[in-house]
């Protein structure tokens, strides 16, 4: 069964880019909201989650500062991935996280769910 796009927004007041960039970009940020442990060699991203369950992903796609793409390893659907999206509101001010996902259309509400509790995550570690 194909996949399905699901495309999240979430509203960061008073965040730094530049933090929220790292956050999702580096070992260490990654660490503190999305995986238990990060690692990274050329491009390739080590998730691990409760020390026995490892996946692998591909940085396919980065914008520094706007967009980063990720391919896990393991997926069959060719066109599924998944993306963090910085955008800066020019008037307000205030920064916007695009997440962009792709699941089985079963699981698209599971899925969003846990975007939200790793996004709560997220703010907690970025003082938001």
């Amino acid at each position: 069964m194909k996949k399905e796009m699901i495309n999240i927004e979430y509203i960061l007041d008073n965040v730094s880019q530049m933090s929220l960039w790292n956050h999702l970009t580096t070992p260490l940020g990654l660490s503190a909201w999305f995986a238990d442990k990060v690692t990274v060699k050329n491009n390739e991203y080590t998730f691990r989650w409760h020390k026995e369950y490892i996946q692998k992903a591909r940085a396919v796609l980065v914008i520094p500062e706007v967009r980063i793409r990720y391919k896990w390893e393991e997926e069959m659907d060719s066109s599924a991935y998944f993306e963090f999206a910085i955008q800066t509101m020019e008037l307000t001010r205030t920064t916007a996280l695009h997440i962009t996902d792709f699941v089985e259309p079963d699981d698209k509400a599971s899925t969003i769910e846990l975007w939200n509790s790793q996004v709560d995550t997220l703010k907690r570690t970025l003082g938001v």
